[in-house]
């Protein structure tokens, strides 16, 4: 049983649909209802008992209430994708802390109320995936996104620090780091930026693929390829990685 966090849309959506398509039960979780009955429709088409859960991740006692029902129902969450969209462009020197305080609230604190919630079965079953899906702004600050730079940072430390605690149960954490990728978040950037610098969009669009070997953007669904293998039986010893999936953009070693 996987549980897809983020998956009304983008590389979330795409590996709610791959991993039913592998063989999975599905919960994908999201805030947009709408969009979730629209996905629990394809994911029927890849076997039954897939459900969603329509609730907003910042929220974490209805979050709780709501995976503990579904716990009850399917008795254990094998594989667990935290997928959080990221906050609101803009420097470091023009934040607040109470923005950071808010964003570490919604991706570092949501993991880890999942993470407590879902151990126990994990646990039992001496089987367990946690996969953080972050940004390779943990190897290398991406200007203009302060915020979330520093909460990507925080996201990685807990789940390096989670490895030494739970390896031994056969659970394994490991962080993707997706590079430009075409979903609802990359657009957004490109338009602040493009304001930001007074360019037109498909300027910015130019210059970003250029600075990529691959010369293009990645797709949701290569995304969820690699996660997909990462939550299998074949990743059993890949364990407290971060892996960049950034078409080689990312220079640190």
């Amino acid at each position: 049983m996987a549980l897809v966090c983020g998956a009304s849309q983008g590389i979330g959506r795409a590996t709610a649909l791959l991993m039913a398509q592998a063989g999975a039960k599905v919960i994908a979780l999201a805030r947009s209802e709408d969009k979730l009955e629209v996905l629990a429709q394809e994911l029927g088409k890849f076997g039954e008992n897939h459900s969603y859960i329509a609730v907003d991740m910042s929220e974490h006692q209805a979050l709780s209430t709501h995976i503990e029902q579904k716990l009850k129902h399917y008795s254990k969450i094998d594989i667990v994708v935290n997928n959080t969209g990221g906050p609101p462009a803009g420097p470091m020197l023009a934040a607040e802390p109470q923005q950071l305080l808010s964003a570490i609230n919604s991706h570092v604190g949501t993991a880890m109320v999942l993470q407590k919630l879902t151990f126990a079965s994990m646990q039992e079953t001496g089987y367990g995936r946690i996969i953080n899906v972050l940004s390779t702004s943990v190897r290398v600050p991406i200007p203009n996104l302060g915020i979330s730079n520093m909460t990507r940072v925080a996201m990685a430390s807990w789940a390096k620090t989670l490895v030494g605690e739970i390896g031994s149960y056969g659970i394994t954490v490991n962080n993707i780091l997706p590079g430009y990728t075409s979903t609802p978040r990359l657009e957004s950037l490109i338009k602040s930026t493009a304001d930001k610098q007074n360019k037109d969009s498909k300027e910015v669009i130019s210059t970003w693929e250029n600075s990529i070997p691959l010369r293009r953007f990645g797709t949701p669904q290569e995304i969820a390829q690699v996660i997909t293998f990462i939550a299998s039986p074949l990743a059993s010893y890949i364990n407290g990685v971060s892996l960049a999936v950034d078409g080689g953009r990312t220079l640190a070693l």
